[in-house]
């Protein structure tokens, strides 16, 4: 007996000693790596910065900024082509960054004129301060019949960008139930695509893009679903399982971006900064004429090929039952795919429309994911249709909100909007009643 207490003493002493050993080492390690930290702070150049983007968050390049700070201290930056500008800073201190804003582009001015110097605090050397001048239209340049036109056009766009994507995420929810988080990187893959292509590699834009499609309905569409979604379908998986395992992946599949491509947004050289085309009362840049013409008539192909093809039609019968059409002869796994790689297709193209207009980083599918799902669910969860006219209400009412809100809220408006008419009608504009899908 003695010695079984003797022993788990020994034993309570050694485990005594192995934490407090584990605290002392954790606590010498925080202060080795406090040292260094500060010594690497001191070594490391400190910048004011910030990006410069317009009201349609598309960057504003060749604009002065300028900073003044204590003893006589001064200095400026002009933004490059995808916004950026820095200026590097000698100590901790408080600067004056004032903005040149004879510079801004036609239409374009400060939200709040006062902003027009903003003071940036600088805590400590090493750590950079960001500073976000609030940049939107123009208003006294414009009435308001102009500025409800322009919002109009940008609204049609949003909404172009919206419906392909919409529509991927529809036909996948139909014909299998899955509710996709990771739809959203489809879109990120289609602009990181073209943008590696066009800035790295050295195409022309003219043929990166058709190139970065195919190759986003390949990984996107084809290997995503014969590697991921159609075990999981052999194994029996639920849709719940399925819906978390897609939150997962599609965070696996954001960060691998952020490690690839940086956290910066990227802008395709051949298109920065290009001019607008004024039409009536509406200024278009031809890169976003161009875009939607394409995108809007691969959305209607898109729409004619499932209304009047044999794949099409068997799509909507695997939507409807999966078992009846696999009895009827259907290949319902060879449907499903093509499914996935339509909808990957039209997802990266809309990825595309918004890297040629505003640039792309690795949140950019994130950032539009909620209004995809936003148009679904109005439109009416597993309808074409619904999917486009969801789509059109969403693009185009968060857009003229800004007439009457701060363009910061802006999203509010449409997600009211959605709340108001589930509330009237559950299934959404389209939907049927007692079904799911």
């Amino acid at each position: 007996m003695q010695k079984v207490v003797r022993v788990r003493l020994a034993s309570s002493r050694r485990s005594s000693l192995v934490i407090m050993s584990s605290i002392a080492l954790t606590l010498l390690t925080s202060l080795l790596f406090s040292a260094v930290a500060t010594s690497a702070s001191a070594a490391t150049p400190t910048y004011i910065q910030g990006t410069l983007v317009d009201s349609a968050k598309a960057p504003i390049a060749g604009v002065t900024i300028s900073a003044t700070g204590p003893n006589g201290f001064s200095g400026e930056s002009k933004s490059d082509t995808s916004g950026k500008w820095k200026i590097e800073v000698p100590a901790a201190a408080v600067y004056q960054v004032s903005i040149n804003q004879e510079q801004l582009p036609s239409g374009q001015a400060l939200t709040d004129p006062a902003k027009a110097t903003i003071k940036a605090n600088v805590i400590s050397l090493g750590f950079d301060v960001t500073i976000l001048f609030p940049i939107g239209p123009g208003v006294e340049k414009t009435t308001n019949l102009e500025r409800s036109a322009q919002l109009l056009a940008d609204g049609l766009i949003l909404a172009l960008v919206i419906a392909l994507a919409a529509l991927g995420l529809n036909l996948v929810f139909g014909t299998t139930g899955l509710t996709n988080f990771a739809h959203g990187e489809l879109l990120t893959l289609g602009g990181l695509l073209t943008y590696y292509l066009s800035a790295v590699v050295g195409l022309k834009v003219v043929l990166a893009i058709p190139l970065a499609v195919a190759l986003s309905a390949f990984i996107g569409g084809y290997l995503q679903d014969k590697f991921l979604w159609q075990p999981l379908r052999r194994r029996g998986t639920g849709l719940i399982a399925a819906l978390i395992v897609s939150i997962g992946f599609a965070i696996l599949i954001r960060y691998f971006f952020l490690f690839i491509f940086g956290g910066d947004t990227r802008q395709l050289p051949e298109y920065a900064g290009q001019a607008g085309l004024t039409l009536g009362l509406v200024s278009i840049t031809p890169k976003s004429i161009i875009t939607s013409t394409i995108g809007l008539a691969m959305l209607v192909i898109a729409t004619i090929w499932l209304s009047r093809s044999h794949m099409g039609k068997a799509s909507r019968a695997v939507a409807d039952n999966p078992a009846l059409a696999s009895s009827s002869g259907i290949e319902v796994e060879k449907v499903i795919r093509a499914v996935w790689i339509l909808g990957a297709t039209l997802a990266s193209f809309a990825g595309i429309m918004v890297t040629v207009n505003q640039g792309v980083s690795f949140f950019m599918g994130q950032d539009l994911l909620l209004l995809i799902f936003a148009a679904v669910t109005l439109g009416g969860l597993g309808t074409i249709n619904g999917a486009l006219i969801g789509s059109l209400v969403i693009g185009v009412s968060i857009q003229l909100s800004t007439l009457f809100i701060p363009t910061e809220l802006k999203y509010v408006g449409a997600l009211v909007i959605l709340i108001l008419i589930l509330l009237v009608r559950p299934q959404g504009i389209l939907g049927k009643k007692g079904r799911v899908g």
